[in-house]
């Protein structure tokens, strides 16, 4: 009988009280399942990881986390959560590591953050929820960020959050109140953050920062499937590189709540299989679909080892 492989999932939030009593219902309603896991960094948590064979999580503050908040909050607000983090992650150290929460209303201060948790409370890097007071992240203002990012050799996670109000307007307000997904999953988290990994390629970060790396959730957002007509596109703007060249050089892809072979084949051939990483969205999706969904995958033994784990630890140094 073959071995358990050892899994790792790297998209797994959770809540800090102190930001959730300074973002009330910024997420959206939450149901209350959901909630009490949100919550828990122990036993409840612990006990679902083992019932669905994941051995380690990677723990990250749920939407909007310090994207959230002001400057002057988030700043020394950012030092407590991320402290607070640590504690949860020095208890079960075999179970856990950390993604940071960074105050970007101040990019300065974020980038120094960023460097504190990775140095020495030995986070894995940082992610980003959607956007800071309506403004997409890739903006020079923000870079400070990355330039620290690149210089640790830690990734950032760009994650999704709620559509600004002006893009539900526009795009959602017919059909939010029947469907209230269409903002989250169904669709408004995908195209809110694919945008801002497409304006990420066009800031010309990576080129200041040769050594940024950008994680994105749920397939990379779609991203992956488009990268042709992307690249088709842009073209004649786009002369050293293609979109598609500097995309699938500075890009990781996790599986985070898109449990879907073709989608995760379609991926492998665009990207190939050392950019993709397991991932779950816990509590946002459960953990036994997502374990149970990889023991047919069809791939080969060492593509499974990869997904599974062996890119998460040689990644985030794990």
């Amino acid at each position: 009988m073959a071995a358990k492989p050892y899994i790792v999932a790297l998209e797994e939030h959770y809540q800090d009280p102190e930001v959730k009593a300074h973002t009330p219902g910024a997420g959206g309603a939450v149901a209350a399942a959901i909630g009490e896991r949100l919550d828990d960094l122990g036993t409840l948590r612990l006990r679902e990881m083992d019932e669905a064979g994941i051995d380690f999580q990677v723990l990250s503050h749920s939407i909007p986390g310090l994207q959230g908040v002001d400057a002057a909050t988030g700043v020394p607000l950012a030092r407590r959560v991320n402290d607070r983090l640590a504690e949860a992650v020095r208890a079960h150290p075999d179970r856990f590591a950390a993604f940071a929460a960074l105050p970007t209303a101040d990019p300065r201060a974020a980038a120094d953050e960023l460097e504190r948790t990775v140095t020495r409370l030995g986070f894995k890097g940082a992610m980003i929820n959607g956007l800071t007071s309506g403004v997409f992240h890739d903006g020079e203002r923000f870079w400070p960020i990355y330039e620290r990012a690149a210089a640790l050799d830690v990734p950032i996670y760009i994650h999704p959050a709620l559509p600004q109000q002006a893009v539900v307007e526009a795009y959602y307000k017919d059909y939010v109140q029947k469907h209230p997904g269409l903002l989250r999953a169904g669709w408004g988290f995908t195209v809110e953050t694919a945008t801002q990994g497409i304006r990420f390629v066009l800031s010309g970060v990576f080129g200041a920062y040769p050594g940024l790396k950008v994680i994105l959730g749920h397939m990379g957002e779609g991203l992956p499937f488009y990268l042709w007509r992307i690249s088709h596109g842009l073209r004649a703007s786009m002369n050293a590189k293609t979109f598609r060249e500097v995309f699938c050089e500075h890009f990781y892809i996790t599986t985070s709540g898109f449990f879907s072979d073709p989608a995760l084949i379609c991926c492998m051939m665009e990207m190939g299989i050392d950019r993709i990483l397991f991932s779950v969205d816990y509590p946002f999706a459960d953990n036994p679909p997502a374990t149970e969904w990889t023991e047919t995958l069809p791939i080969c033994a060492e593509d499974k080892e990869k997904l599974l784990s062996g890119n998460a630890r040689r990644l985030l140094k794990l």
